[in-house]
């Protein structure tokens, strides 16, 4: 028995979305999921706030990246929407009038969630890597873990995991340590989060 062949989505079906739903294709496939929780959405900005300060504007750090929230790409068929995203000023060094990116980040974060960790960590994860993606963090914003790869040919190498108050100092921005309890919005009041404790 012959099946019909599966109707590939268009740009046209993210444009007919409600505004307070977020579209994505992948494989060729609609992916939607509602605007982020405050847990979700505090985390994302104030990771964006750490990295930008000394990454895109220099305070603190060596400058020399564009770090976006919710920056739209369009890359090859696939329509991504990563929670955070930097680029180096030298691979995108004029950001003024674009909508969308055709040019994949050097490094994209993805904030989990219940709605959205599936498709984060299976077919958005294996789409960053085959778009060459370098860096990728999954953070988990309520039980305080971040979590940082490295793509290594075109498979992604898990180079830290930290919890609860550690520290992070990870590329592609090692030239900063991030205390984490600054990203959660409730932080854990000790360290029994860490492994080892």
């Amino acid at each position: 028995m012959t099946m019909p062949a599966r109707k590939l989505s268009t740009y046209a079906d993210i444009e007919a979305l409600p505004p307070h739903q977020t579209g994505q294709i992948i494989d060729g496939e609609l992916y939607v999921s509602p605007r982020p929780a405050f847990a979700h959405a505090n985390t994302a900005s104030r990771l964006g706030m750490l990295i930008g300060t000394a990454y895109a504007i220099g305070i603190g750090g060596p400058g020399g990246w564009h770090i976006l929230d919710e920056p739209e790409l369009h890359l090859g068929s696939d329509v991504l929407v990563p929670d955070l995203a930097g680029w180096t000023v030298e691979r995108l060094p004029n950001v003024e009038g674009l909508v969308a990116s055709e040019i994949a980040p050097d490094w994209a974060c993805e904030v989990l969630s219940p709605s959205t960790e599936r498709l984060d960590r299976g077919r958005k994860r294996a789409a960053y890597a085959r778009h060459g993606v370098r860096w990728l963090w999954l953070i988990h914003p309520t039980q305080h873990i971040v979590e940082v790869l490295e793509l290594r040919g075109r498979d992604w190498v898990l180079k830290q995991v930290k919890t609860g108050n550690d520290s992070l100092r990870a590329a592609p921005f090692d030239a900063i340590e991030i205390d984490l309890h600054h990203l959660w919005w409730n932080p854990p009041e000790d360290d029994s989060e860490s492994p080892g404790a």
